[in-house]
């Protein structure tokens, strides 16, 4: 994550001391969603763990939904993008789905997490949401190249989002969910 990142929040800029309670925060929710769930998250169980009050937490993220949609956008912006290695545009797009999908595939309750704060309707989330969405736009569209087709990159980005919810829902894992995703790409790019 370059260093401009660190400070970098949704809702202002931070000094470096905030950023690193920002950071302290989203590892510590990180931590409660291993151990309770997103049932059992709150932003004042977060605090305590991060250390911090939680009036504190709450001038950083002001829902759980926040919190753990910046968990999500953390991950994928520090997170580089698949190395091409001479892949061909169905081999690249497919790469980029599958990285995204396995972000978090190896916590299980972060990424049921991640879906739910995804829908929410906080004006953070939100904001957040569409930081992430152009993020992945960004993504494919480099994956696809130049002169792509609109309506191709669409396809690809609401296949992501259903599976991302189906995989939320519990139809599947998120390793299956890899898997499913370069199969339907396939089906669209080929």
């Amino acid at each position: 994550m370059s260093s401009s990142m660190n400070f970098e929040s949704t809702r202002r800029r931070l000094t470096e001391k905030q950023a690193d309670t920002v950071d302290r925060l989203t590892k510590a929710a990180v931590e409660v969603l291993r151990e309770e769930g997103f049932a059992g998250l709150t932003v004042r169980s977060v605090a305590g763990i991060a250390g911090v009050a939680p009036a504190t937490a709450y001038t950083y993220f002001s829902s759980k939904e926040h919190l753990v949609a910046e968990v999500f956008w953390r991950r994928l912006a520090a997170s580089p993008q698949p190395v091409d290695e001479g892949l061909d545009r169905t081999g690249r797009v497919v790469a980029v789905l599958r990285h995204i999908a396995l972000l978090v595939a190896d916590e299980p309750e972060l990424a049921g997490a991640v879906t739910n704060a995804l829908l929410g309707r906080d004006p953070d989330v939100e904001h957040l949401r569409a930081r992430i969405g152009l993020e992945i736009r960004d993504r494919l569209a480099t994956a696809l190249g130049d002169g792509h087709d609109p309506d191709v990159l669409e396809a690809l980005e609401l296949l992501y989002a259903g599976g991302l919810v189906r995989a939320g829902m519990g139809y599947g894992s998120y390793a299956q969910f890899a898997d499913r995703l370069e199969t339907s790409a396939k089906l669209i790019l080929e």
